[in-house]
């Protein structure tokens, strides 16, 4: 009989010192900075190999190197072939990287590099964090900056000599760009960056709600029980 009472005991006492320490450590509930005596702050090196992101917009984050659609064919060869087609039209079910012009708005729309994205440099983000799909993160940042260019070079985009490094990459101009919307005209959902105090709650009207509309369909059966009446 004395172990049950031993391990409930110890539950309590383990409860008690939890309590303890959440009361000692109120600082940390109330964002103040506390050391438990573990971890250790990155370096830069480390907070650099995460930190690969670029933005599409401006080419924000975007490395240095180059590469030019010349070297890009080679790479694409020996990288992309074999999933995206020799140039580019698919193989299998793997996407198009090239054509689809004109077809965003018909029945069966193909949003392919040239018909669909908005910014060349979102392109090298996607191939620097993704491709090659077996092994990504093994091309160099040159090696990007090619296919980059390459790619674009294949849609008509860029000419074939051009060459892709972060000051002419973010100055490509997609063809459709300008069919995207860049701001939400909805008065509840502002463009501008916001973090606290973003609405006024007596401000907000809703305006349409599922409630009292019965529309979770019932089963029937064992689980019709467990539905709820």
């Amino acid at each position: 009989m004395s172990r049950p009472l031993e391990r409930r005991s110890r539950r309590i006492v383990g409860a008690v010192v939890f309590a303890a320490l959440l009361a000692g450590g109120g600082g940390a509930l109330a964002g103040e900075t506390q050391v438990f005596g573990y971890g250790r702050a990155p370096t830069a090196a480390e907070i650099a190999g995460w930190d690969i992101d670029a933005r599409g917009d401006d080419g924000k984050g975007l490395p240095p190197g180059k590469g030019s659609a010349s070297h890009g064919a080679d790479v694409f060869a020996d990288q992309c072939a074999v999933c995206h087609g020799t140039f580019g039209e698919g193989e299998g079910r793997f996407p198009k990287l090239v054509g689809g012009n004109g077809t965003l708005t018909g029945e069966r729309p193909e949003p392919t590099v040239g018909s669909y994205w908005p910014f060349a440099v979102t392109l090298w983000d996607y191939i620097n964090r993704a491709m090659p799909m077996p092994t990504p993160h093994t091309l160099s940042a040159d090696d990007v900056y090619a296919l980059t260019a390459y790619i674009l070079s294949l849609n008509g985009v860029v000419p074939d000599d051009f060459v892709a490094d972060k000051d002419s990459l973010p100055k490509v101009r997609m063809p459709n760009h300008d069919n995207f919307i860049w701001s939400d005209p909805r008065p509840d959902t502002p463009s501008k960056v916001c973090m606290t105090k973003c609405a006024d709650p007596k401000a907000i009207t809703i305006v349409s709600t599922a409630e009292g509309r019965d529309l979770t369909p019932r089963t029937t059966g064992p689980l019709d029980a467990m539905q709820p009446k």
